[in-house]
């Protein structure tokens, strides 16, 4: 988790003339490519390459030639399945986002809503992609406007669903909305995992057990 302190997004090729060549004939060309694509498998090959560049070593490391060379296809591929890489950056965050909206629509499903979502919030995998993708949106205006989209509605979905079914279970909210406890957790979360990358836990231990003796108040122990 490199990029948003210490890698620049001037190694990223931004071409956004070239998405903005979409009519015509060129469009049809476009679109019979990348159903070739999904009959191939390449296009999810460099989708996976980029998402590991983005978590392992931050977006600045997102380039043409090093996602070719992490998926073990020619650079001129990448080009190929998509028009730019802001297009292939924006399609790591929409399957990034669905991806983590299905795992947390999951865990608020389980007997202990609250703890799962704490858990969840807690894996640095999740948290990690997360603040590089919000990295990256301060440098791309789609990819700002798609994750804000994806981050409302997520937080949506999380809030209406925790609230039915700890009203469902008789559960009260100890004073605290449940938009705030959701808000709160995901901060936490996400400073410790920020923290914790660096190399720094100090108050980490404090933190974990306060968050747990709250979430025990209202659900109950763990099992």
């Amino acid at each position: 988790m490199h990029g948003p302190y210490i890698s620049s997004c001037a190694t990223v090729q931004t071409r956004g003339d070239m998405a903005s060549r979409g009519a015509g004939g060129k469009a049809m060309m476009t679109s019979s490519r990348r159903v070739a694509v999904d009959v191939a498998g390449n296009r999810k090959v460099l989708l996976d390459a980029a998402q590991a560049l983005l978590v392992e070593e931050g977006y600045g490391a997102v380039t043409t030639r090093r996602v070719a060379a992490k998926a073990g296809l020619k650079p001129q591929l990448v080009h190929y399945y998509f028009q730019s890489m802001d297009d292939l950056l924006l399609d790591v965050v929409r399957r990034a986002t669905a991806r983590t909206r299905d795992a947390f629509s999951r865990a608020l499903a389980a007997p202990k809503p609250l703890r799962a979502f704490w858990q969840l919030s807690c894996d640095p995998d999740v948290t990690t992609l997360t603040i590089e993708m919000m990295a990256l949106a301060t440098r791309r205006k789609a990819i700002k406007a798609e994750l804000a989209t994806s981050l409302k509605r997520l937080r949506k979905m999380q809030t209406d669903a925790l609230s039915e079914l700890l009203q469902r279970s008789g559960i009260t909210d100890n004073g605290l909305p449940v938009d705030t406890v959701l808000l709160l957790i995901a901060s936490v979360s996400r400073a410790m995992v920020m923290e914790e990358d660096l190399g720094v836990t100090i108050g980490h231990k404090n933190t974990r057990e306060l968050v747990e003796r709250y979430i025990a108040e209202i659900e109950g122990p763990a099992d």
